[in-house]
């Protein structure tokens, strides 16, 4: 699937990690099992939701493995690939691809701030240590360094560079980064933005925490959006929306465990020192679920 057109709903998967450091790879089958079963277009293990800056990389290789493994080529693996220095990003990828993923989802991580010419030299390594098509990931709300305009038009012009996942919230700045790749990559909107209107403005679909517990309600809102139902998505965007609205209040990984567990999915708290979602969290994200017929 390395030739795939990624677009539609690719969710960001949870990483069930059980007490002992195992990560519970029965719950994580299932999981993906299901979201595939509901319609997502692709799914995406290691994103911000999958906790990958807390894994190390065994409990990371094994989550990817388990993913694919579960997906068994129905549709495409995006593996997020993280790290703080090339050496380590390259070796990542590479095993990813040895592992049957589709595609990288490319996240650079650093303590110290990265210039531009950094920031290029770490994503356009990624893209050249493999064959897979890559995702670029930009979150300047959690990321030290992030791409700048210039760094991603031309990050763009490397072939295998065919999409961008941009979780800035500001929909200015995708239409800047149309504007500048003059359509050498495709454009992925996060939970951050209201995905309908990323979608009027040429985006190709989602990638977001939220969908692993919206799977049925988030591939309908894509469909009314490929249809140009612009009113009735829109309709539905709201009710989604308030979704969303209540996983900002918590931090991220434990609002989708939490939701995950009311829906039965055992697959625990965010990993220590993340704190899980607290009583009133729960309800909250309880009342969201029931809300949009997910509970």
């Amino acid at each position: 699937m390395t030739e795939a057109n990624f677009h539609g709903v690719f969710p960001y998967l949870v990483s069930p990690i059980r007490t002992t450091g195992a990560v519970d790879a029965k719950v994580l089958a299932r999981l993906s099992d299901d979201l595939v079963k509901a319609g997502v277009h692709g799914l995406t293990p290691l994103g911000s939701t999958g906790e990958f800056a807390y894994l190390t990389w065994a409990q990371r290789r094994r989550v990817v493995e388990v993913v694919v493994e579960a997906a068994n080529g129905r549709v495409p693996v995006v593996a997020g690939v993280g790290s703080t220095t090339i050496a380590d990003a390259e070796f990542q990828a590479r095993e990813f691809e040895r592992l049957g993923c589709s595609g990288i989802l490319a996240i650079l991580e650093a303590y110290f701030p990265v210039p531009d010419e950094g920031v290029f030299a770490y994503f356009k390594a990624i893209a050249e240590a493999v064959s897979l098509p890559v995702v670029l990931y930009t979150n300047p709300n959690f990321q030290r360094s992030d791409l700048s305009l210039s760094v991603i038009e031309r990050l763009s012009r490397i072939p295998n560079i065919r999409y961008i996942k941009d979780a800035s919230s500001n929909t200015g700045r995708l239409l800047s980064i149309l504007n500048r790749v003059e359509g050498r990559i495709q454009i992925f909107a996060a939970s951050a933005h209201i995905p309908v209107c990323v979608m009027m403005i040429g985006g190709v679909g989602w990638m977001a925490g939220p969908a692993c517990v919206a799977p049925r309600q988030s591939v309908e809102l894509y469909e009314l959006c490929r249809r140009g139902d612009w009113k009735t998505a829109m309709d539905r965007q709201r009710l989604l929306w308030n979704l969303n609205q209540a996983f900002s209040r918590y931090n991220l990984a434990a609002c989708i465990k939490g939701a995950l567990q009311l829906q039965g999915y055992a697959v625990g708290d965010p990993l220590p020192p993340q704190a899980p979602l607290p009583p009133e969290g729960v309800e909250e994200v309880r009342r969201a679920l029931v809300a949009i017929d997910a509970l």
